[in-house]
């Protein structure tokens, strides 16, 4: 049975376990006239959950486990002549007899290839019968289990409210987990990358050019891949610099507007047309940034005598910066609709106006939200990549200039990593010491906001 299926089967049963339990709560208190500890409907939830988590549980192991299972154990079918080659892949191998087992076939594929097919697929099917055979005991089980204890001194809300709370450890458990292994894979490719360059090369460089990695592996001249960082970290924070520029004081002030000055129906109408900004693919921006605005800045450039490139960091920091409007003001208006009307009231019971109100209570106390949505803003800058590659273009030029054309770190992980890889190439691995440069910083920028929040939440709490 497909696991779908049987997912779905999980909580049809759970629910009638509800029913059930809930049912059987009810009769206790009404048909014996006896006190229950908790509501009828939390023995139904302690019923369908002691059902479905170990029925669910059961099911996401298999659904990741055997294939890990099935892809060790079919190596035994490999010819060792097969293994031992140079050219031996066995990711091409499991990929092969894996189209034997979904039916696809591209010419005639070696015998023992057909045979380890058909053994995977015997696998498979015992695999599907057995997780089904399962699935169903455990729900029905566990079920069981859960509605025998239905009792006048059983506390059900308590323990739901354990499974609850241990549903939701565990979810904070799996962000961490995920979070520490998306680290440590990036750090251990950027090891290898750094066992061919050395770092000081990679962080102090002036010069991005991968592009001769293959010419000089295949050792056909013509140039010397250089991988110095420092122009694609100066192109980030140049074009980050312009967008929040244009992001942070309209973000700002247009949430200062929106909280503390517009009324309820202008506020009703401009919040949510800012907000559609928000909704528009960065595609679109990026078309308006190379079709709209590069052209317009490259023409009123030329009026005044300014040589400004075709692509420019200044276009693609406008157009990014209106991108981000909408976070800093929805996130700003948030935080300022948030303080207490009672710091404004002493404010003006001690004689300030509006104004005075707004800069000198409403926005200090207001400022770690306002912190924390200019950080989201610069995120959203720092990690912008459709932008850049249509409006500032790809070349890395060590350059200050906001009118050259520029380009970002994101940007060149993006043209490094597209089409078929070979990693074991300093070009491809040198995605991974940029993107764990980028962490460092990003955790740096987070480090930082976190200390203003943190010193100015303790002055007004």
């Amino acid at each position: 049975m497909p696991l779908l299926y049987l997912a779905i089967i999980v909580l049809v049963i759970g629910a009638a376990w509800f029913y059930l339990g809930r049912r059987a709560a009810l009769l206790l208190r009404t048909r014996e006239a006896t006190k229950l500890h908790s509501l009828p409907h939390y023995y139904g939830f302690f019923v369908a959950l002691t059902a479905m988590l170990p029925a669910y549980a059961l099911l996401f192991v298999m659904a990741i486990g055997d294939d890990l299972v099935f892809s060790n154990l079919i190596i035994d079918y490999v010819p060792l002549d097969v293994q031992q080659a140079e050219d031996f892949n066995k990711i091409i191998v499991l990929a092969q007899i894996q189209n034997v087992v979904d039916g696809i076939q591209f010419g005639t594929p070696p015998e023992w290839v057909t045979a380890a097919g058909e053994a995977w697929t015997k696998w498979a099917d015992f695999s599907q019968m057995l997780t089904s055979i399962l699935v169903l005991a455990l729900v029905l089980g566990g079920g069981l289990v859960g509605y025998l204890k239905i009792n006048p001194s059983f506390r059900s809300r308590n323990a739901v409210e354990r499974i609850i709370m241990g549903l939701l450890a565990t979810s904070s458990v799996i962000a961490i987990l995920t979070t520490i292994g998306i680290v440590f894979s990036v750090v251990f490719e950027s090891m290898r990358f750094f066992a061919l360059v050395p770092i000081q090369d990679f962080l102090f460089g002036t010069v991005w050019n991968p592009q001769f990695e293959g010419a000089e592996r295949a050792g056909s001249g013509g140039g010397t891949a250089l991988y110095g960082s420092v122009p694609l970290f100066v192109g980030t924070f140049l074009i980050s610099l312009v967008a929040l520029s244009v992001a942070v004081p309209v973000g700002l002030f247009s949430a200062i507007y929106l909280s503390e000055y517009a009324t309820s129906r202008e506020r009703a109408i401009i919040k949510p047309l800012m907000e559609i900004l928000a909704g528009v693919p960065t595609v679109v921006y990026g078309f308006f940034a190379a079709l709209t605005v590069a052209p317009l800045l490259r023409t009123g450039g030329s009026l005044i005598g300014l040589d400004v490139a075709s692509e420019s960091a200044l276009a693609a920091g406008l157009v990014m910066g209106i991108m981000i409007i909408p976070f800093v003001s929805s996130l700003s208006d948030d935080v300022i609709n948030a303080v207490p009307q009672a710091l404004r009231d002493a404010a003006y019971g001690l004689g300030s106006t509006k104004n005075e109100a707004v800069r000198n209570v409403v926005l200090p106390a207001a400022l770690p939200g306002v912190v924390a949505s200019v950080l989201l803003a610069v995120s959203r800058a720092v990690g912008e990549t459709m932008i850049v590659v249509m409006a500032a273009g790809l070349a890395a030029n060590l350059s200050f200039n906001p009118l050259d054309a520029v380009t970002t770190v994101t940007s060149q992980i993006v043209t490094i990593l597209v089409g078929d890889q070979e990693f074991e190439s300093a070009k491809t691995l040198s995605a991974f010491a940029l993107a764990l440069t980028l962490i460092v910083i990003t955790l740096g920028l987070n480090f930082f906001a976190l200390q203003i929040v943190k010193k100015y939440r303790e002055q007004y709490e």
